[in-house]
């Protein structure tokens, strides 16, 4: 009953049970994380037995199959693809008439197809019954998903080919209508791309992994606290306008560099010397804390390996880490395990005149770790100023202005993406261009922090 999901300090929720929401993987995720926090792990392998009888019983009453006629087309599969067929045409018309370059028609094309096949797949979620067997086993998150049963009913959509270029002939059937002989064809490249991809992969991730546990095997815990006030400035992690990262998450289960204190009353909110749990992340965040200073190894001075308070939490244990403890090998394991799973494509990103190939899985992971030069490089500012631009002779160039007079003109390769405008006041270390920056340029321009906060 103390699991903290209905609130007991109200009299009207006394008798009401804890759990009384669909509960799918997640949701169970959510609740034995609860149990473990409020009553250890002893108490909760019982519990888990009690889930696990519980899910055996009604999995063998429910009697669940597996059908054709689960999959269910929707009905206005056909008119989308009416629909997409005429914005085609219209494309291929302006391309004739030369409105359109290659690339961009292209690029039209693809994006075209995209929007209809996830038209189809909404369509296809909005006609699916609540109790459709397939769709019970997804949404539950016991096995399959959305984009597995999209391919069932819905269309296969755009398949890309050996060189990872997307080619423009979609799928537009789905299995339980079955391939025509040039869809079967199309679909069987990415197949045959899936079986040997893993096999190369799982060589090439061995090998991330062994290097990097080289370099790290001699990061070992040594001492209680190397004293140290320098430390990590963290943020929110974001890509576009999503947060990937929060700030909260990245407190839990590490150490400040110097005490939180309230500014009004001078009261030490969270203590420089307790590792933070989730009560103290929310203090500092409720505070509207946007960027503090916590303790990292990369600013720990232990003369050998590193200290306890620079590490902070063990996340296998979720204890304070112990002396002696080989978290090099650690990290360099958690980076190389996932690495099997990482894809080897390269795939585009949407939208029409984009970034070319941009390195993506494994191969972008190996070009961090080695500090290598990235193949498409994004041209950085050296300067902090303000940006203007000129032409010469067909070429244009980015020119920084700094206040004290000095300018620096920068050549934009053809075909490069320009992320700044005219007038833009840019610091030291922005990008120009767009693409992966090269780190050493990085640490030239901005020094290591700077560098350490990039990767």
């Amino acid at each position: 009953q103390d699991l903290g999901f209905v609130d007991r300090s109200k009299p009207e929720n006394l008798f009401k049970f804890e759990v009384d929401f669909l509960v799918g993987k997640k949701q169970l995720g959510n609740i034995i994380e609860r149990c473990i926090k409020k009553h250890g792990t002893s108490k909760t392998s019982e519990v888990l037995d009690c889930i696990k009888a519980q899910g055996y019983k009604y999995s063998t009453l429910s009697g669940i199959t597996v059908a054709v006629c689960d999959a269910t087309i929707p009905p206005q599969k056909k008119e989308i693809l009416q629909k997409t067929d005429q914005r085609i045409d219209s494309i291929s018309d302006q391309y004739k008439n030369g409105f359109l370059s290659d690339a961009e028609r292209h690029a039209a094309v693809i994006s075209t197809w995209n929007k209809a096949t996830d038209e189809v797949s909404d369509a296809l979620q909005k006609n699916l019954d609540r109790y459709n067997p397939i769709f019970m086993m997804a949404d539950s998150g016991a096995r399959g998903s959305m984009s597995q049963i999209r391919q069932l009913a819905g269309m296969r959509g755009l398949i890309a080919n050996t060189s990872g270029e997307t080619i423009e002939v979609p799928i537009r059937a789905n299995y339980r209508e079955g391939l025509n002989i040039l869809e079967y064809f199309i679909s069987s490249r990415g197949a045959r791309k899936g079986l040997t991809d893993t096999a190369l992969r799982t060589a090439d991730s061995g090998y991330l992994t062994r290097r990097l546990v080289d370099v790290s095997q001699d990061v070992i815990i040594r001492e209680d606290d190397c004293g140290t006030t320098d430390g990590l400035e963290i943020y929110d992690i974001k890509e576009g306008s999503e947060v990937i990262e929060s700030l909260h998450e990245r407190l839990v289960g590490r150490y400040l560099t110097e005490d939180f204190v309230d500014d009004k009353t001078g009261e030490v909110l969270v203590s420089k010397n307790k590792l933070m749990t989730d009560a103290d992340a929310d203090i500092i965040v409720d505070h509207g804390v946007k960027r503090i200073k916590i303790r990292s190894i990369l600013g720990c001075q232990s003369k050998y390996g590193v200290c306890k308070k620079c590490y902070g939490l063990n996340l296998a244990t979720g204890t304070e880490v112990t002396v002696g403890e080989a978290v090099g090998t650690v990290a360099a394991q958690s980076i190389g395990e996932p690495g099997t799973q990482l894809t080897m494509r390269t795939f585009h990103t949407g939208g029409v005149a984009n970034a070319e190939d941009i390195t993506q899985g494994l191969p972008r992971v190996e070009e961090l770790f080695e500090a290598r030069k990235p193949k498409h490089l994004a041209i950085i500012s050296e300067l902090s100023g303000t940006i203007s631009f000129e032409d010469i002779k067909k070429n244009r160039h980015v020119v920084v202005t700094a206040d004290d007079g000095r300018s620096k003109s920068y050549l934009i390769p053809f075909g490069s993406h320009i992320t700044v405008q005219e007038g833009q006041k840019v610091n030291a270390g922005t990008c120009l261009t767009e693409g992966s920056v090269n780190p050493h340029d990085v640490l030239a321009i901005s020094g290591t922090e700077a560098v350490q906060d990039y990767l």
